[in-house]
């Protein structure tokens, strides 16, 4: 009999192990942030005993995200995925949740719709080495009076308050944060989160019509990386960026889709994504 209960760090292991399954190359440490950022929202499935199965959430207000949905393959197909699906949008409606998006593979976009959520927009997901190049836009390294402007203007283009996530990235002093900012009015911001070696780059946001802001974004954080491994989440559509990290060597791994279950109000920026986890 299928059953769900809230992860703790004693399924840290499992979870790691699951998602070793899917190359994801994930690490205890990945499912402590997650479990700190929402507490209650991360579950485990188990088959009687036997633990099964992982989906991980976070609510931002109005807008929450599904992530980090793996069964065990001899226990797929069996409803069990479906189970975890249904946990996780009643959890987010707990919490006055009205849009709840995930990013899908391509081959399991069928799942996703048979539960009600609609295709949005494709993305890719781009690695490979940091490089230096010339910026022309003036950027600043945020600082900690910075940070409340950075949520404010998160929030006009999200569509809800990203707070606590963007607060857990600037808190490690690891991690990078650069703006443009004109007459205390930000245009645009870039975050990467930094590990031993490698980042994933992102969130940004950015002006629509500011492309060179965009691009001067993303220039000065891969400066700060010079030879780091790097990962971008990125809408398909963004041909100028992407046209530029492929020139220099950055490819494309996989893509995925952007799903929503119920319409969303973000705005049209200029846009990399955060994870594939937290949208």
């Amino acid at each position: 009999m299928f059953y769900v209960k809230k992860m703790s760090a004693e399924d840290f292991e499992f979870a790691v192990r699951l998602t070793d399954s899917q190359d994801w190359n994930f690490v205890e440490e990945d499912f402590k942030f997650m479990i700190k950022l929402e507490p209650e929202g991360c579950f485990v499935l188990f088959d009687n005993s036997e633990k099964i199965g992982i989906v991980t959430s976070i609510s931002f207000g109005k807008i929450g995200w599904l992530g980090n949905l793996i069964i065990e393959e001899k226990h797929q197909k069996k409803g069990a995925g479906s189970l975890l699906v249904r946990r996780v949008i009643d959890y987010l409606k707990s919490k006055n949740v009205k849009t709840v998006g995930l990013y899908s593979y391509i081959d399991t976009i069928p799942f996703y719709e048979k539960h009600g959520f609609k295709y949005d927009l494709d993305f890719l997901v781009l690695e490979g080495r940091a490089f230096s190049s010339p910026v022309e836009t003036s950027l600043i390294e945020a600082r900690k009076e910075d940070f409340q402007k950075v949520i404010d203007y998160d929030y006009t283009c999200f569509g809800a308050s990203r707070r606590k996530l963007l607060e857990a990235i600037s808190s490690n002093p690891d991690n990078l944060c650069y703006l443009s900012i004109e007459d205390e009015r930000i245009f645009g911001y870039i975050m990467a989160k930094v590990y031993e070696g490698m980042a994933e780059i992102g969130p940004m946001m950015c002006e629509r019509r500011r492309s060179q802001t965009a691009i001067d974004l993303v220039k000065t954080i891969l400066n700060k990386l010079e030879g780091f491994e790097v990962t971008f989440c990125i809408p398909k559509k963004e041909s100028v960026i992407l046209d530029f990290l492929t020139k220099f060597g950055i490819r494309e791994r996989f893509r995925v889709a952007r799903m929503f279950f119920k319409p969303p109000s973000i705005k049209d920026r200029t846009y990399l994504a955060e994870s594939l986890e937290r949208g």
